[in-house]
């Protein structure tokens, strides 16, 4: 890993390459969907969140996700509002793929609705070019290879640097890096969701694609911070995923109790341990953690300085292996939405 350092701190933050073309982001990325829905109100003003967003610049992350389905909009120009200081020095992810920019409404990808997608996020975010423009869901009535033509199209003019996908499966995305190659895949990946371990992280290696998880606190799971005892906001989305039932919580419970050991030994948090295991896997992971809160930033960013020995990780995947996490990631209806 390279360093840079960025901001008035001068905080120093490993860096990281995605895909075959090299692009350089920090090794812990800000995942700013929270922001804005599907976790409860913010706890703060949008001028705080958009010096959250700042501070986290300051502090050395330079590797920002959003979309347009996040907040009808909202999201993509708190995040455009927030970066715009910092044109050049940061790297803005967006996503392309849903009905009329609503995730209910079901999948468009035609060629039409992701020019059209592209031309507002590029308003939204105050940029000239989008750095990493992804398929936020395969849709399957479009053929992959004209979505990624259409992108590839969009890159030669200009409006886009990088072609990313988003939960997409091993055939999809072969069939797409053919056409336009593909610098980052994002999907869900943590220490209670290893599904990519098996043909995603491979097909990745094999064709120098970068990997972006997702939810890799387990949508605050592993923080240590939830229980069984614990309520969500009406608006929470958590209310509805079965693996946050009251009961499979409990049953969960484990998993954090099994980081908590190795934190307390490594001087670290249950969070900074699950991230540090995410990148111990490859050099071209780089998780997108959210967070609405400094103290929560802070120690995201501390994760990329815990150091996990060979024998820490054979002692995490040990003990994993004999964990059986209860409890689908998804309702029935998003779940469809997953492209196997």
């Amino acid at each position: 890993m390279n360093k840079t350092q960025v901001g008035s701190n001068d905080i120093s933050i490993p860096t990281r390459r995605l895909g075959r073309d090299g692009l350089e982001v920090s090794a812990i990325g800000f995942g700013a969907m929270g922001m804005s829905q599907s976790y409860g109100p913010a706890p703060g003003t949008r001028d705080e969140m958009i010096g959250l967003l700042r501070a986290a610049v300051e502090r050395g992350v330079t590797f920002f996700d959003t979309a347009e389905v996040y907040g009808a909009g909202h999201n993509e120009e708190l995040v455009g509002e927030a970066l715009a200081p910092f044109k050049g020095r940061v790297v803005i992810a967006t996503k392309f793929g849903f009905k009329g920019g609503v995730a209910g409404a079901g999948t468009d990808s035609s060629p039409e609705r992701i020019r059209q997608v592209a031309e507002t996020s590029l308003k939204r975010l105050r940029v000239d070019s989008i750095d990493l423009f992804y398929q936020h869901r395969v849709d399957p009535a479009v053929p992959i290879e004209d979505v990624a033509g259409t992108v590839k199209d969009l890159i030669t003019e200009g409006k886009v640097r990088h072609f990313g996908l988003s939960e997409a499966g091993v055939n999809t995305i072969r069939r797409a890096n053919a056409v336009q190659p593909v610098t980052a895949l994002q999907s869900e990946y943590s220490l209670w969701w290893r599904e990519p371990e098996k043909e995603i992280l491979p097909t990745c290696e094999e064709l120098g694609i970068g990997f972006v998880p997702f939810s890799p606190l387990g949508k605050g799971f592993l923080t240590g911070k939830i229980d069984d005892k614990t309520t969500f906001d009406s608006s929470d989305f958590r209310n509805i995923v079965p693996r946050f039932s009251a009961e499979n919580r409990k049953a969960n419970q484990n998993v954090v109790d099994m980081l908590t050991t190795i934190a307390d030994r490594k001087r670290a948090t249950p969070a900074q341990i699950a991230l540090a295991w995410l990148l111990a896997q490859k050099p071209w992971i780089v998780p997108i953690p959210g967070t609405r809160r400094l103290e929560r930033l802070e120690e995201n960013i501390g994760a990329a300085s815990v150091v996990l020995t060979a024998d820490d990780l054979r002692e995490i995947d040990e003990a994993a292996s004999g964990i059986q996490v209860q409890g689908e990631r998804y309702p029935d209806a998003l779940q469809k939405l997953i492209d196997r």
